[in-house]
């Protein structure tokens, strides 16, 4: 099958009071405690059309792309599929995900600062992250996960106006 659904939850931290309270000066969220755990997963040789689908289906905006040893080799997205499939008059078919998806991707670690997260996810103009542990990806974290806590709202929408300010200055040159 071309999907792989991973649930796993987040180990449970009993000293979560002393190492997220008040490390380097300030609250600090680490982001397993954000992310999403459960992950749909799909392989370099699935098609597009499968891509599209399990995005439907699983109501997401992104899959990351892992090959049989698990590793992730990328990302797709619905972006992905449009502009690199679709516009290119492409059998979304018949055009395996490793010729569509985006390499390369920035990530996190589960234990990372969840501050840190939306500094990388302005800087590499994104709104999803995969979360590695080791090689394997045991979540996802994206600006909606950020966005809904209180303590990084304003981070949050801060990266998403980088973002978006991106995606203007690219139109404005276009036209």
């Amino acid at each position: 099958m071309g999907f792989r659904r991973q649930n796993k939850k987040p180990p449970f931290r009993t000293n979560w009071c002393k190492t997220n309270f008040y490390r380097k000066g300030g609250f600090y969220m680490e982001v397993r405690e954000l992310m999403n755990p459960s992950v749909v997963t799909i392989e370099p040789t699935a098609s597009a059309a499968l891509a599209a689908r399990l995005l439907s289906r699983h109501n997401v905006g992104a899959l990351p792309v892992c090959g049989e040893d698990r590793r992730l080799r990328g990302m797709v997205t619905d972006r992905d599929i449009v502009l690199r499939c679709v516009a290119a008059e492409e059998d979304p078919a018949q055009v395996p995900v490793r010729d569509i998806m985006t390499r390369n991707c920035a990530t996190v670690s589960p234990g990372d600062d969840c501050r840190e997260a939306t500094r990388l996810m302005a800087a590499q103009q994104v709104r999803r992250l995969p979360v590695m542990e080791g090689d394997k990806v045991v979540g996802m974290l994206s600006l909606g996960d950020l966005a809904c806590c209180q303590q990084y709202d304003m981070e949050a929408g801060a990266a998403l106006s980088e973002i978006s300010d991106n995606v203007h200055r690219v139109r404005s040159m276009e036209h």
